[in-house]
């Protein structure tokens, strides 16, 4: 016997045997039939043809029944289908290409995956997630409302103490001519040396209670034993020698408002009733002390006040409105400069008036005078 078995083939249409051969051979069999069995195209005829028959079988649009296919129509309809299914596949792949151009492949650094996100969704990530710039000594609090508030350096985004905000937003920097409020201020610098900002705020209140809100006159006839007592409101807040330094101080500017009328008077003659405008970019432009605040300093211990050194002069200056010292990409800073013009268009209108009116008085004292002289 030559060669090797044969076997008949599983496809009932095709009655040829083909040998059983190596694996050089299978290939070099298969190369030389090169037709496979017609059977597949043939399925998908009979399939194609079965679903044309399903759909005239359908209902008609108006509820009866089709009447039962006929062979001289059924290749039109074969034709229809094929094209209604072509269209489908247009439509399809449309639609694919129109998401596949809206979507975008981003990878993880971490993970080396690829993940797949579409721009409006990205779109949204970016709308809920804005960035919060913080430039070189500006700080960036909150939004309130679409724009958030830029403020000095002092005030961190961080900060949750909200009288200490207001503090910055309402006070500092804001010009104050009440006597009994500069000198509030003035003790309130002066216990900088012992205390904080925030302390001192969240103490205010007790500060007013002992000190009977800050009335000059009334503080210098306190009673510096029982003001000083163990135990007592006032020596939790500061050292004895502040309090000694706090009452003395208010017997000196008694003697001051006597002298200029008020303090307001005497204290904004040293900038000619104007406040400085720094104009600093940055915080660490700005001093802990100037000559200007040294000036005061000397004058104010020639008077006799006690605990008012240039440094605890200038923080006074600060937060009296003397000197604007707030940042120029602070918002508070227009607001300040606005707010000194107003009080010197203020000051000026005042200052005219009451010349005009003691002009009116000295022309109606002389026409007084002349007619009783003319009577006599």
């Amino acid at each position: 016997m030559s060669g090797g078995p044969r076997v008949r083939s599983m496809n009932v249409a095709d009655s040829e045997v083909r040998p059983v051969l190596g694996p050089a051979g299978n290939k070099t069999m298969r190369s030389l039939s090169g037709r496979k069995p017609a059977t597949k195209p043939l399925r998908k005829a009979e399939k194609a043809t079965k679903d044309d028959e399903e759909i005239k079988a359908l209902p008609s649009s108006n509820g009866a029944a089709s009447s039962p296919p006929s062979h001289s129509v059924s290749v039109p309809l074969v034709l229809r289908r094929q094209e209604q299914l072509l269209h489908s596949n247009l439509s399809l792949n449309a639609s694919c290409s129109s998401d596949a151009s809206t979507d975008s492949f981003h990878s993880r650094a971490s993970t080396g995956r690829i993940t797949r996100s579409s721009s409006t969704a990205r779109r949204r990530s970016y709308a809920s997630k804005p960035k919060v710039i913080v430039s070189d000594g500006v700080s960036e609090s909150p939004p309130d409302g679409l724009k958030a508030k830029r403020r000095c350096a002092w005030v961190t985004p961080n900060t949750a103490d909200l009288s200490y905000i207001a503090f910055h937003d309402e006070e500092w920097g804001v010009p104050v001519h009440d006597d009994k409020k500069l000198f509030e201020l003035l003790v309130l610098s002066g216990a900088l040396a012992e205390l904080t900002w925030p302390t001192i705020l969240s103490k205010r209140h007790i500060f007013r209670e002992v000190f009977a809100d800050f009335d000059p006159i009334a503080v210098a006839k306190l009673n510096e034993k029982k003001l000083m007592a163990p135990g007592s409101i006032a020596s939790s807040l500061i050292s004895e020698l502040k309090l000694r330094g706090i009452i003395e101080n208010a017997r000196q500017m008694s003697k001051v408002i006597d002298e200029f009328g008020s303090f307001d008077e005497y204290i904004w003659s040293f900038v000619n009733h104007k406040p400085i405008v720094s104009r600093f970019r940055y915080p660490r432009h700005v001093p802990v002390k100037t000559p200007k605040a040294d000036v005061i300093s000397k004058d104010l211990v020639r008077r006799g006040f006690r605990s008012v050194g240039p440094t605890v002069i200038y923080s006074f200056m600060q937060v009296a409105g003397i000197t604007n010292d707030h940042l120029i990409s602070c918002f508070r800073f227009q607001d300040c400069v606005t707010a000194a013009e107003v009080k010197e268009e203020e000051i000026t209108t005042g200052a005219a008036e009451e010349k005009k009116s003691n002009v009116i008085e000295s022309e109606l004292s002389r026409a007084i005078d002349e007619l009783s002289f003319s009577s006599e």
